[in-house]
């Protein structure tokens, strides 16, 4: 299918009452596609009288890039997750998304973004920042998101997604200038927005749930039940608000590895949250240099068929946060 031939789809089911206006989103990148078959199960029990949104709306978007979706992979011209702003000459596929889904978003209050990762691993949800006045994400509705995030069944919550990338570019910069100017890398940390990052800059709240691995048979059942949830917190369907996880585990992220060369390899398969000690190696780059982590915590996103000058890994730490 050809670009030109794909049109943009969501689903809006309204209540009698007034409530929170939520949208939840599949297949922001195609090859993650749990989510979408969640969202399009949830759409036919709506539909079917098995669920019923008595107050707010709830928005389905089950697949967010088309391009990408049909495809298979999980780009259609570039990463729909970055650099996500309205464009007024938009130069490609994703461009012409963002066009679609910003305004979209600023519709609503809530976003849940459903999403599935590369390697093994135990499903995750990200936050947003703490509270702040800062210039890069300033934000003040920390407590709703953490409220949600703790009801969505997953025990794994993990912040530190844009201070950390805007880390990542300063060192791409320092490190690699010629390289970064050469392939149009990742240079400047509003290439780090995406849909929650957008969410929360239009006075919303956001929240990414990691379901599991892309071929895990779990995963559309977590993503399933996350929505449930979310619906029932919010009070958008007439069931009993869920309980808070128990036993909550929250990480920040502080630093993110990029890929420098194809050839690049890390040193045994790793799954994210695999745990790491100070000095421990993680990987080693052609030129024979080797990539150890600077303190103990946990490996996220380990990325094998990562492109050079993307990222490889993040490494994360445990945090106070919840």
């Amino acid at each position: 299918m050809e670009p030109q031939e794909i049109s943009f789809h969501s689903v809006t089911f309204t209540g009698l009452n007034p409530g929170v206006r939520l949208i939840v989103l599949g297949a922001v990148h195609g090859n993650e596609t749990c989510g979408t078959q969640a969202i399009q199960r949830v759409m036919a029990e709506i539909q079917a009288g098995q669920i019923h949104i008595v107050a707010g709306s709830v928005t389905l978007v089950p697949i967010t890039n088309p391009l990408a979706y049909t495809r298979q992979q999980r780009m259609g011209d570039r990463n729909l997750n970055r650099n996500l702003y309205p464009q007024t000459a938009p130069m490609d596929f994703e461009d012409h998304v963002a066009n679609w889904l910003c305004p979209l978003l600023a519709q609503h209050e809530v976003l849940l973004d459903l999403h599935s990762f590369h390697t093994p691993g135990e499903p995750f949800v990200m936050l947003g920042p703490d509270n702040n006045t800062g210039t890069l994400e300033p934000f003040a509705l920390a407590a709703r998101e953490e409220a949600l995030a703790l009801r969505l069944g997953v025990r794994r919550l993990v912040d530190g997604w844009l201070d950390t990338y805007a880390l990542g570019v300063q060192h791409r910069v320092a490190h690699h200038p010629a390289e970064a100017e050469a392939r149009g890398l990742n240079t400047e940390p509003r290439y780090g927005v995406g849909t929650t990052e957008y969410m929360r800059s239009v006075g919303g709240c956001a929240l990414t749930l990691e379901c599991g691995q892309h071929e895990d048979p779990a995963a559309p059942q977590i993503a399933y039940r996350a929505i449930l949830n979310a619906l029932a917190h919010l009070g958008l369907i007439a069931q009993p608000a869920p309980p808070a996880v128990a036993n909550p585990e929250a990480l920040r992220l502080y630093q993110v590895i990029d890929k420098v060369h194809a050839d690049d390899a890390f040193s045994r398969p790793w799954a994210s949250f695999d745990p790491v000690a100070a000095g421990e190696l993680i990987g080693v780059r052609l030129d024979g240099s080797e990539v150890a982590a600077s303190s103990d915590g946990f490996i996220v996103f380990p990325n094998p068929q990562a492109l050079p000058g993307q990222e490889w890994f993040y490494l994360a730490r445990r945090s106070g946060r919840v």
